[in-house]
């Protein structure tokens, strides 16, 4: 059959039959806030490449995760930026690190807020790399020593299971690392905390703001020897593959606005929940064109998000999560 008997404006002719047959939705339950904990005492500034999102010393920062909860939000996202740095991004595994303390803190706060640890070394060494730095023995160039990495990663995703953390999120990208971390907390006794696995994370200047608030830009070079070439989709499936195979109980795709043809390459291959990041500068365009008047920002945020949902992110990692909260109670 065809027009006139088919007419597929039927189904859009109201508000009511058009949210009857809408078939991706936002809820609460899809979102996750990130957070930037850092060292000091009363401290709640704004990174000014991000705006509305803040550093928060441990004394600031029950009254953010307040909110949070009063929004409905049921997860976060914590990264620390740490006083200490050194060679081996040590202050990531102490026990009063900064991501620590704020877990045991947020815990007791609230214990059922989700809290998720991110798993990394970048924020912590003085390198601003993701793991130890060895040099090539003929031409002395510089790369981060995967394996070496590797031990300092398993004592990092231990230390924040400790501190409270209920899902560990390794970011780094070294080969063998959703292994070697599970191999760890198991070993600890953490075997019921899940791993969500930065599966595909691309070496993307999306990350420009996120590297000012987190401290973490590299000192020299780039990650381009362990994160992804962003030309590449079927490498994407080899690196997810590889966590499925080591343990991982999510699969995460970063950034996500440039990168939905990945997210649905994954969902169409693998049956773990698959996570969508929408990293700080996908958030900082929209932020700033919001704040001079060009655009709608509510509408972008939401079709963006229902774009992520559509090509198969049943989990969004947003800093528009607590704005998205609001609108959501007050439609």
């Amino acid at each position: 059959m065809s027009f006139p008997i088919v007419r597929n404006r039927r189904l859009r002719g109201s508000a009511a039959i058009r949210n009857l047959v809408r078939e991706h939705r936002i809820s609460l339950h899809d979102l996750v806030q990130p957070i930037f904990v850092t060292v000091g005492k009363e401290i709640k500034h704004e990174i000014p490449s991000m705006p509305g999102v803040y550093h928060f010393s441990l004394d600031r920062l029950e009254e953010e995760i307040q909110e949070i909860s009063k929004l409905g939000l049921q997860a976060i996202l914590l990264f620390g930026v740490p006083e200490h740095k050194d060679a081996e991004g040590s202050s990531a595994f102490d026990e009063e690190g900064i991501v620590q303390q704020a877990a045991r803190l947020i815990k007791q706060w609230n214990p059922d807020l989700l809290v998720i640890a991110d798993t990394c070394l970048c924020q912590f060494t003085d390198t601003g790399h993701c793991g130890v730095i060895h040099h090539h023995p003929v031409t002395g160039q510089a790369d981060v020593a995967n394996d070496a990495s590797l031990e300092l990663l398993v004592k990092t995703a231990v230390s924040q299971a400790k501190a409270g953390a209920d899902i560990i999120a390794p970011s780094n990208m070294m080969d063998g690392y959703v292994q070697a971390i599970r191999a760890g907390l198991d070993e600890a006794g953490y075997e019921h905390v899940p791993i969500m696995a930065y599966s595909v994370k691309y070496s993307s200047a999306y990350y420009g703001p996120f590297r000012e608030a987190a401290h973490s830009s590299p000192q020299f070079g780039d990650r381009k020897t362990y994160q992804m070439d962003p030309a590449n989709a079927r490498e994407a499936l080899r690196e997810a593959e590889s966590d499925v195979m080591e343990g991982a109980d999510f699969l995460m795709v970063k950034p996500a606005l440039a990168y939905m043809d990945v997210i649905r390459l994954l969902k169409e291959n693998f049956d773990l929940p698959i996570v969508a990041y929408n990293v700080s500068a996908e958030y900082s365009m929209v932020k700033a064109a919001a704040l001079q008047g060009w655009i709608d920002e509510q509408a972008i945020v939401m079709e963006t998000m229902t774009g992520f949902k559509r090509a198969g992110a049943d989990i969004i990692l947003t800093y528009f999560a607590k704005d998205i909260a609001g609108w959501l109670q007050n439609a």
